[in-house]
């Protein structure tokens, strides 16, 4: 039972250590009664790495094993010596090449078991080994030393670390294993990770990468030698090449290499001129780094989605010759395992137009103020080439939509311009237009009214003063005509009444009645004329008479009354007589000589006084009594 487990073990160990052997343990090779039992063929193992030699044995009846011994000697030497020895108890016996470096895996060596493990193999470990048992026969102390020998053959070393690397994902924690080749139990290697980037640059684990050592013994004599790598997985990390490299005591170095596939995706990338003019090729790359690769489909943001174009990584719209249609949103969306992802793009059509209507230049009190209009997408920019030749002006520039208004303001003194040039670009385009200068005549019509109007408003004084001084002059004329006829007439009021004779055939009856028909005959202005004497009562007061309505008395009536009441009579001058309303014409009396003619002179003087038209009267008699009653 206990035979069956070391064989077991001793199997284990070489197919871990790569041993090359026909079988576990060869056949029993004795001498007399004792009997070694080794591996038939070569023993094959690596630098650095550890081997184990199989190993078993039966003694003579009799005998009592007490310690074994190990000696290396090269293959056609008959028989090792003690300088040979690579394993002995008295450990100062084995020299130092060796010492500490094979160990002997059953320590009870009356169980039979002589199998050795050599850790740490270097080439020159290679050749044959021979076993010697000591112990007593019979109580005498004895040996007996093997004939047959096992061959050891150690190469250079060709197996490699043991990687494990889990599936990695961005932003997660990745752990990576790197297992030491071998099962040795002797000095533990030393394990160390290297990153290779795209760069092709080398560097140490660090940052937020941590390693950690471990070794895991499995028996008593073997062991498992591991380091784990411990580190958050990014994008930048893919197709990275990590590199975990084993260094052994003896200076022999093995390491393994694997590249890091990470799962990531990054942001929709689209490429291309959302700005095409009307009738181009509109041309955009929507690419989306990512692994694995994400599926891109490309779509117009409407009403309803219209897909117009997928495939895997990158995808590419297309669309020739553009309208107004065709401007609007479109949408890259990329599908990444289980995540979607997506980045839009505003296309919109250039488009430029002329200088509009509107643009101008005016002149006006020497300052010129010109005006371009334009209009496009993107905004045009407008320049005025006549800026550069002068140093004072001003610039305001509005924006509405997209249309640009640019006004430029310049004084000019001693110059005159016919036309002023403006320019409009947007991108390779161009428009020019001369603006033509106009004149502002309205404020020199306005000048030319004012200036008319000064003088027009100086003629008006003008004559309105001479005006005011000729009507002064009038009135001062009049009043001082009016109070000299005043004073004549005061100074002549004796003079004006003349007493007649007692005999004079010709007497007025002062019949009221004949008076008021004569008064409803008399025109109105003989009305206007007694009122406005009326008014004066010092003045005389000619009456006009009809004598026409008038009883002629007769000689016996008139010396009557002439008796009876002894009255003077005056003459009072009346002017010739207008014909009546029938036409009919009558003679007047008039008094003869030189008080005719005053009275007459008199009685025009007066009607110019009062402003009354020429009045018809006729000389009529009448007693002062009567004229004083009037009065």
């Amino acid at each position: 039972m206990f035979t069956v487990f070391w064989m077991t073990l001793l199997f284990f160990l070489w197919g871990s250590t790569k041993n090359t052997v026909e079988s576990a343990v060869g056949k029993p090779v004795c001498n007399s009664e004792y009997c070694i039992t080794l591996n038939d063929g070569e023993i094959t193992a690596e630098a650095g790495l550890c081997v184990v030699i199989p190993c078993f044995f039966t003694t003579a009846y009799g005998f009592t094993p007490k310690n074994i011994v190990w000696f290396k000697c090269e293959p056609l030497k008959r028989r090792c010596g003690d300088s040979d020895i690579v394993f002995h108890i008295n450990r100062n016996k084995v020299p130092s090449e060796f010492l500490g470096r094979v160990l002997l895996l059953d320590p009870d060596v009356s169980q039979g078991n002589c199998s050795i493990m050599i850790n740490d193999l270097s080439t020159s470990d290679s050749g044959s080994y021979q076993l010697r048992v000591n112990g007593f026969y019979y109580g005498t102390a004895d040996g007996v030393t093997f004939p047959s020998r096992a061959i050891l053959s150690v190469k250079a070393l060709n197996q490699r670390p043991s990687l494990k690397i889990p599936p990695l994902t961005e932003g997660q924690q990745a752990t990576l294993t790197c297992t030491a080749p071998g099962l040795c139990s002797g000095s533990p290697p030393n394990i160390t990770w290297m990153l290779r980037g795209k760069g092709e640059m080398e560097a140490n684990i660090t940052g937020n990468m941590t390693a950690s050592f471990k070794t895991e013994n499995l028996t008593v004599v073997t062991q498992r030698h591991r380091s784990i790598l411990t580190f958050n997985s990014s994008a930048d990390h893919h197709n990275t090449n990590v590199t975990c490299n084993v260094s052994f005591t003896s200076g022999i170095t093995t390491d393994e290499t694997v590249t890091l596939t990470v799962n990531y995706k990054r942001q929709p990338q689209i490429t291309g001129n959302t700005i095409v003019k009307e009738g181009d090729d509109l041309n955009l790359t929507c690419n989306v780094e990512s692994f694995p690769q994400s599926i891109v489909v490309w779509t117009k943001h409407s009403g309803r989605e219209i897909y117009l174009q997928n495939n895997t990584g990158s995808a590419t719209l297309v669309i020739s010759n553009v309208t107004a249609e065709d401007s609007g949103r479109y949408v890259c969306t990329a599908t990444h395992l289980n995540e979607t992802v997506s980045a839009c793009a505003d296309v919109q059509m250039t488009w430029f137009s002329k200088i509009l209507k509107g643009s101008g230049c005016v002149l006006q009190s020497a300052l010129l103020t010109c005006v371009c209009i334009t209009e496009g997408f993107p905004l045009p920019t407008i320049t005025w080439p006549l800026l550069k030749d002068h140093t004072e002006y001003s610039v305001i520039k509005t924006v509405s939509n997209h249309t640009v208004n640019d006004t430029v303001t310049i004084p000019l003194k001693n110059l005159h311009y016919v036309s002023v040039e403006c320019y409009s670009r947007q991108g390779n385009e161009e428009a020019k237009e001369n603006l033509a200068v106009q004149e502002d005549f309205t404020e020199k019509e306005d000048i030319q009214s004012k200036t008319i109007l000064e003088k027009i408003s100086s003629l008006e004084v003008v004559v309105a003063f001479l005006i005011g001084a000729l009507l002064s002059a009038i009135i001062c004329c009049l009043a001082v005509k009016c109070s000299r006829k005043t004073l004549k007439k005061s100074e002549n009021k004796d003079e004006t009444l003349k007493m007649i004779s007692q005999e004079d055939p010709l007497i007025v009856q002062n019949d009221k009645s004949h008076v008021q028909e004569e008064a409803e005959n008399v025109p109105m202005a003989g009305e206007k004329s007694a009122s406005e004497i009326s008014k004066d009562p010092k003045d005389v007061h000619y009456a006009s008479i009809d004598f026409s309505v008038m009883k002629r008395r007769s000689a016996k009536e008139a010396t009557k009354e002439r008796a009876s009441t002894l009255t003077e009579y005056a003459e009072i001058k009346t002017g010739p007589k207008e014909q009546s309303k029938d036409g009919s014409k009558e003679g007047s009396e008039t008094l003869e000589g030189e008080e005719e003619d005053l009275m007459t002179k008199h009685d025009e003087e007066t009607k110019r006084c009062v402003s009354e038209e020429q009045t018809e009267v006729e000389a009529v008699y009448s007693t002062v009594k009567d004229v004083l009653d009037e009065v």
